[in-house]
């Protein structure tokens, strides 16, 4: 006769694996989704200080001076010559730098 061993997967196995469930979850939000969303806040924070006549690195790497600055776009002066200049994403500025007074 063979006896039946209760092996632990009722209602205590169930809650374990819960556990562990959450606490990886828990450890996803905390490592991955949590320094983005503060990364995002942070850029936010920073587009909304800009101002004209701030020199501004975009996501490429040129570095211009903001002339003109619409809901959602900007217009970068490049260079010395004043005769580029290019409407682009304010979601392109990757660092802004404000002029010395």
């Amino acid at each position: 006769m063979v006896l039946l061993e209760a092996t632990g997967t009722g209602m205590g196995g169930l809650v374990g694996t819960i556990l562990i469930y959450g606490i990886f979850l828990f450890a996803m939000w905390f490592f991955l989704i949590r320094p983005q969303s503060k990364e995002k806040k942070k850029m936010q924070e920073m587009l909304s200080t800009l101002a004209l006549g701030d020199c501004v690195l975009t996501t490429s790497g040129f570095y211009g001076v903001v002339i003109d600055i619409s809901d959602d776009t900007v217009i970068v002066e490049f260079g010395n010559n004043k005769n580029c200049r290019i409407p682009m994403d304010k979601q392109a500025i990757s660092r802004i730098e404000k002029p010395i007074e």
